[in-house]
C-alpha cells in the first residue's frame, strides 16, 4: 500500500479517516492561505480543527482525498517522522503584545527555519515566550526559552501528556545570540547522547547538574548559577519608593494610583466593568492583577487620573 501523506485519525465501520496538519510558522497565516484551508473543509467535507501547537488541523479526510488537498494548499505532501521536532510555539511579543519583553517571534522564527521536522532520539516540543506570563507554556516544552526584563532564560525538561513535568532552568542570558547559542548545544547535545526518551527523562537519567555542565560549559555569556538580583529602580511617586509600601486597600477607602489592581476588583468589584473598558481583559491574570493602576493605565494608554475618576464614580455609585 502506498505511503499515505496524512495521519491515520481514526477506523470506524472499516471506513479509515486522515488528518493533515500544515506548518504554519508561529501561528500566523495570511487570509489567502486561510482561505485555501476552507476551500479544502468544503471539497472533501472535511473538519478544520485548531490545534495547541497554533496550526489548522484538517481531518476526516478519506485517503484517496489526502494527497489533492495538499495540492489545493499549495504545499508539499508532508512525510515525517514520528520522533522528531514536532512544533514551534511563538507568542506576538513586542511584536503585538503590550506586557512582552522581548522579541519572541523574531527568536522563535530562527528555531523554527532550523530545527522544525528534525529528527530526534524522541518527539521535541519548543516554546518560547515573550515574557515570564508564558503564554505559550514555554516551561511544559522540551525546550523552552522566556524573555525577561534582562534577557532570556532557558529551560529543558518539560513535557504535558501522562506523565507531565516542568522544564528545569539552564540558565538566564542577556541576548537573543546567546540564547540560541543555548539552544543550539542542548538539542545537539541531546541528539547525540539521549536514547529513545524525551528531553526530561533523558535530564532525569543523567542528572541536571551534569546536563548543565555538558551544555553550558564555556558558553559565552551563560553562567552556571542564575544571575543575582539587580539593584531595584524606584520610582518616586510611582508607589514604589524605598520607604512606602502600598497598604492594603479597605472598604470605604478611595482608590489612588498606587492602589493595587488586586485590591480594587476584591474590595470593590462593582468597579469592574471600567477596568474591562479600558482593555483590561485579563484580571485573572497574576502579574496583571499584582500591578498598580498607574502602571496598568500606563500599559493600556489612557491618563491614570481619567481612569481614577471613573473608577471613584463607579465606587459610589453615582
Amino acid at each position: 500500500m502506498a505511503q499515505i501523506a496524512g495521519n491515520l485519525q481514526r477506523i470506524k465501520n472499516g471506513q479509515r479517516r486522515y488528518a493533515i496538519t500544515p506548518r504554519i510558522p508561529a501561528g500566523f497565516i495570511q487570509p489567502d492561505q486561510l482561505q485555501k484551508y476552507i476551500d479544502v473543509a468544503n471539497k472533501f467535507n472535511a473538519v478544520l480543527k485548531l490545534t495547541g501547537s497554533q496550526r489548522i488541523m484538517i481531518t476526516n479526510l478519506k485517503a484517496e482525498d489526502v494527497d489533492a488537498a495538499w495540492e489545493m494548499l499549495g504545499m508539499e505532501p508532508a512525510y515525517m517522522v514520528s520522533n522528531r521536532v514536532r512544533s514551534v510555539k511563538i507568542c506576538p511579543g513586542t511584536t503585538f503584545c503590550k506586557r512582552a519583553k522581548q522579541d519572541s517571534v523574531h527568536l522563535g522564527m530562527q528555531l523554527e527555519r532550523k530545527y522544525l521536522s528534525q529528527e530526534m532520539p524522541s518527539k521535541m516540543k519548543i516554546g518560547v515566550s515573550g515574557c515570564p506570563n508564558s503564554c505559550t507554556e514555554s516551561r511544559m516544552k522540551d525546550v523552552g526559552v522566556i524573555g525577561t526584563v534582562e534577557g532570556w532564560n532557558v529551560y529543558a525538561g518539560g513535557s504535558g501528556g501522562a506523565h507531565p513535568r516542568i522544564g528545569d532552568l539552564i540558565a538566564e542570558v542577556a541576548t537573543e545570540k546567546e540564547a540560541l547559542a543555548l539552544v543550539d548545544r542542548i538539542i545537539e547535545y541531546y541528539k547525540a547522547n539521549a536514547q529513545i526518551e524525551r528531553m526530561g527523562e533523558f535530564i532525569e537519567r543523567i542528572g541536571l547538574e551534569a546536563f548543565k555542565a555538558a551544555v553550558l560549559g564555556d558558553l559565552e555569556g551563560a553562567p552556571t548559577e542564575p544571575k543575582a538580583a539587580e539593584p531595584v529602580v524606584n520610582l518616586p511617586g510611582h508607589g514604589n519608593d524605598p520607604e512606602v509600601e502600598a497598604p492594603r486597600l479597605e472598604p470605604g477607602q478611595p482608590i489612588t494610583p498606587d492602589t493595587i489592581i488586586r485590591d480594587i476588583v476584591d474590595t470593590y468589584p462593582v468597579v469592574v466593568p471600567v477596568l474591562q473598558s479600558i482593555g483590561m481583559g485579563c484580571l485573572g491574570c497574576p502579574s496583571s492583577t499584582m500591578e498598580p493602576l498607574w502602571q496598568a493605565a500606563e500599559i493600556h494608554g489612557v491618563n491614570v487620573y481619567d481612569l481614577l475618576d471613573k473608577l471613584e464614580t463607579a465606587r459610589k455609585g453615582a
